[in-house]
């Protein structure tokens, strides 16, 4: 691939100030902001701009006026189940880390969570108010809006299985509410959602009582704990074949600890590559390449990453 140019500094610097005129001050616009910081994997290169919308006009603003000037946008989550190049992401990236975002609203058995709303701080919300049905969502290293986006699962639930509706913003800045039920969603994605913003999503609990869900949450944790490794990593790297899952593949084939650079195949688990210190997203891209051909060599299966892989070389 051709070497990607930088942009220069003057045309960021006009774009970042062009951002600003257009939102309130509270709104926080960098340049050049590395997203190895903002990712679980710690890798990648930088955001040519990186925005943290205050509110949800300054949002419809920014992605106006990226419409306007043909700026390509990407929103960020949490980070996880995610893969920046090394050369980083052009145009702007969209941070809903705002309080706005990610605040919590029960009324009744249901909950009404922001998309900057960090998953763990939803199940442990549901926990209090004792309504269960969310507690999977507890182990999962993200936010309500990434989690609506891929439609996250573990501990064999998704996370469309438990909502009731979805907030939106459309590119143009106008917001939408639809049912979940008119919602298509698929294994790991919301069609949707990849060219609309969430904004949020209502939860539908099931009234228990906290001392039970509390026990499905810490088994749901110590399962986790025992299979999964501490080291940063993005999450699965692969999504699962019909015939097989992807780690059991990995650890058939005696790749655990394969690596490539600081990018290492996990011992816990087989279809986690952690960074194990200076990993670099070429590293991890390459170790993703050796594991595909060994699996379809060996076995005749083809892997497809789950984690959603951004940016430049």
């Amino acid at each position: 691939m051709d070497a990607i140019l930088e942009q220069p500094m003057t045309t960021l610097s006009a774009l970042a100030a062009e951002l600003a005129a257009r939102v309130s001050p509270a709104t926080v616009i960098r340049q050049s902001e590395s997203l190895a910081r903002h990712t679980t994997l710690r890798v990648g290169g930088p955001a040519d701009v990186y925005v943290t919308p205050a509110n949800e006009a300054d949002l419809a603003a920014i992605v106006q006026l990226c419409g306007q000037r043909r700026q390509p946008f990407f929103l960020l989550g949490r980070g996880s189940n995610l893969l920046v190049r090394d050369g980083g992401v052009r145009g702007v990236v969209i941070c809903l880390e705002a309080p706005v975002f990610s605040g919590i609203t029960v009324t009744g058995d249901q909950l009404h969570c922001g998309a900057g709303t960090r998953l763990k701080q939803v199940a442990v919300t549901a926990k209090r108010q004792g309504l269960s049905g969310l507690e999977f969502l507890e182990g999962i290293p993200g936010s309500v809006g990434g989690a609506l986006r891929m439609n996250a699962g573990a501990m064999g639930k998704w996370t469309f299985d438990a909502v009731v509706s979805v907030r939106y913003m459309d590119y143009a800045g106008g917001i939408h509410e639809l049912p979940a039920a008119s919602v298509p969603v698929e294994y790991r994605a919301c069609p949707l959602l990849r060219n609309h913003i969430a904004l949020g999503a209502v939860f539908q609990g099931q009234p228990k009582a906290p001392a039970e869900i509390e026990q499905c949450m810490r088994g749901y944790s110590e399962k986790r704990w025992a299979s999964q490794p501490a080291a940063p990593s993005a999450g699965c790297i692969f999504k699962n074949p019909a015939a097989i899952p992807a780690g059991k593949l990995v650890d058939e084939l005696g790749l655990k600890g394969t690596r490539v650079g600081g990018a290492v195949v996990s011992a816990e688990h087989g279809n986690f590559i952690i960074n194990d210190g200076g990993a670099t997203a070429a590293d991890v891209l390459a170790l993703i390449t050796v594991l595909q051909n060994r699996v379809l060599a060996e076995r005749g299966i083809q892997l497809h990453p789950e984690v959603e892989i951004i940016g430049e070389n």
